[in-house]
Order: C-alpha cells, then sequence, then structure tokens
C-alpha cells in the first residue's frame, strides 16, 4: 500500500492543489469521478452526499469506510436516491468506524516515516478555535 495510488476528494480547491502537493496522484472535487475505479475510500464527511457519490466511485470488490464521529441529517434524504446497481451491486462494502485507535496511529507513523509524510502545521489561538475548524 505505500505505493498505492492515493485520490483526494476535496470541496476547496486550495484543498486538492495542497492534497497534489503532498503526492496525490489525482484531486478533484467530490462530485467529480477519479481516473479509475476505486479499491477504497475513506469518508471522513459529516454529510450523506459524499457517501453517494463515493460508492459510485468503487469499483467491484470495493470498500468505503467511513470514519465520522456522526453525520449530519441535512441530506439524509438523499440516500433514498440511492442506486443499486450504480452504487451497491458487485459485491462493494460500507464499513464504519468509529474512532482512530492508538495502534492505528502506531502503524500510520511507522508507514508515514517510510513515505515520509511531510505534514503543514498552522497555530491558531483559542479564540480564532471556529477559523482552525473551518480551514481543517
Amino acid at each position: 500500500y505505500p505505493e498505492s495510488d492515493i485520490c483526494v476528494f476535496a470541496r476547496s480547491a486550495r484543498e486538492r492543489d495542497f492534497a497534489l502537493e503532498l503526492g496525490a496522484s489525482w484531486a478533484g472535487d467530490t462530485e467529480d469521478q477519479p481516473p479509475a475505479p476505486l479499491q477504497s475510500i475513506i469518508d471522513t464527511t459529516p454529510a450523506w452526499r459524499p457517501v453517494l457519490a463515493a460508492l459510485g466511485n468503487l469499483r467491484p470488490g470495493g470498500r468505503l469506510v467511513i470514519n465520522a464521529i456522526r453525520k449530519e441529517g441535512g441530506d439524509r434524504d438523499l440516500l433514498a436516491d440511492l442506486n443499486y446497481e450504480n452504487q451497491l451491486w458487485m459485491e462493494k462494502e460500507i464499513k464504519s468506524v468509529a474512532n482512530v485507535t492508538a495502534r492505528d496511529i502506531d502503524r500510520f507513523l511507522r508507514v508515514a516515516a517510510e513515505i515520509p509524510v511531510q505534514p503543514e502545521v498552522q497555530t491558531f489561538a483559542l479564540e480564532e478555535a471556529n477559523a482552525a475548524l473551518r480551514d481543517l
């Protein structure tokens, strides 16, 4: 997996450019289609629309992992538009994970050291907490 192509979906052009700078092989909007169907997708958004788009971008046997503490209800009705043939057929999987564990972090840091991952850090004052959350 360290040699796997990384595709990033993000609403912001700035975030997509940043992903490419960090080494992603492709970056597009959340509604775009990647160059080829994907084996796995991790969804960290609070919304349901990206889940439906992600299912359409999985290859047969692919897995969508939802890693969100909760999903908002604002676009929940979109689930009624799920298209079985395009979004679930051919053994596609949906898996949810409650949170990241200390063991997950340990494994990630070992892989990150080999790649190497070079994070970009921006410091915010406590009074700017809302701005920091918006910038995620």
